[in-house]
């Protein structure tokens, strides 16, 4: 067995104080506009003419970790497109009810959605959260019909470390792997029809590599690597392809099924756009389609303020997107 593990440096106090006060700053101001948006009248999603079931349990624990929320129109002709939501949050905080924007933005498009949570770092360290993403897209693909879905039509999106485990998931579903949730995933259900990793941390070892000068960001991505990946032992030298899905799909290996197209939103101020671009590289290189958008100041989960320009634009994009994308196959 390898150990992989990332040192948590020796930091003066008041280093030690300005990642607490950033860390708690950063926690409260994404939590607290997003929960406390839910309350206001128009968020309610009936308002919409959309229903939510809650607490649905995808694995048979049922605890707080596996449950979903099924957003649906409430009017429906037929089976509609599927998407799995996959909630961001450094992959340590946040869930499924931080993110209820998203989810009524896909359901008032037209989809069913299945919007997720899974376990947290770092009380649950990688592959955790990969892990609970296989096991989620799983129970979608068995229950995506009973919800009015067709589950011949799924996508998969997620933003910040949900973009992470949706393009993780893909390279589950496309490779064959030895993890047995993995291999499940990829001999148990189809290939995503389209993936949307928005503002995707693709590479959480070597935090490094991103030039910044900015010491509240700093912290930040080395705090993602500490959560996730401290202490983690795997098998072999390419046991972290889950946790850094960019580095698996640079190294330009043809997958055993065929990779799905991709739409990669990323405003130009965040400082993981070169994770973007290097996904649009990566993946022109295995002859699959890419769509990399940059949107102009736009910083970190830009798009969830989806009353701005920007964030429209977004979204009038990737659901264009998608629409081409789940055309019927000739």
């Amino acid at each position: 067995m390898a150990e992989i593990v990332i040192e948590r440096p020796l930091l003066s106090w008041p280093s030690r104080l300005r990642r607490s006060v950033g860390a708690a700053l950063t926690d409260g101001v994404f939590a607290g506009l997003t929960r406390g948006s839910r309350y206001l009248p128009i968020s309610h999603p009936r308002l919409h003419g959309i229903e939510v079931v809650r607490d649905v349990p995808y694995l048979e624990s049922a605890g707080s970790s596996h449950l979903a929320d099924i957003w649906r129109p409430m009017e429906r002709t037929g089976p509609l497109p599927v998407v799995m939501y996959v909630h961001g949050g450094r992959f340590a905080k946040l869930s499924k009810d931080t993110h209820w924007l998203f989810n009524l933005w896909f359901a008032r498009q037209g989809y069913v959605v299945m919007s997720i949570n899974y376990r947290l770092a770092p009380q649950h360290r990688f592959p955790a959260a990969v892990e609970d993403v296989c096991a989620a897209w799983r129970w979608l693909h068995k229950n995506a019909a009973g919800f009015g879905g067709d589950p011949n039509r799924m996508v998969v999106a997620g933003e910040s470390a949900g973009g992470n485990l949706a393009t993780a998931l893909t390279v589950a579903a496309c490779y064959r792997r030895p993890e047995p949730f993995a291999r499940a995933v990829f001999d148990e259900t189809p290939v995503p029809r389209a993936v949307m990793p928005a503002c995707a941390y693709l590479q959480v070892t070597n935090p490094e590599r991103f030039v910044t000068k900015n010491p509240y960001l700093i912290d930040r991505l080395h705090e993602v690597a500490e959560d996730y990946l401290h202490g983690v032992r795997v098998e072999a030298e390419r046991g972290l392809d889950l946790a850094d899905p960019l580095v698996a799909l640079e190294r330009g290996e043809a997958p055993q099924r065929p990779l799905p197209p991709f739409f990669a939103p990323c405003g130009t101020w965040d400082v993981l756009i070169d994770d973007t671009r290097r996904l649009k590289v990566a993946l022109e290189r295995l002859n699959v389609r890419c769509e990399a958008r940059y949107y102009p100041r736009g910083f970190h989960a830009f798009h969830g303020f989806v009353f701005t320009p920007s964030a429209r634009a977004c979204w009038r994009e990737a659901f264009g997107f998608f629409r081409e994308s789940l055309e019927p196959r000739p």
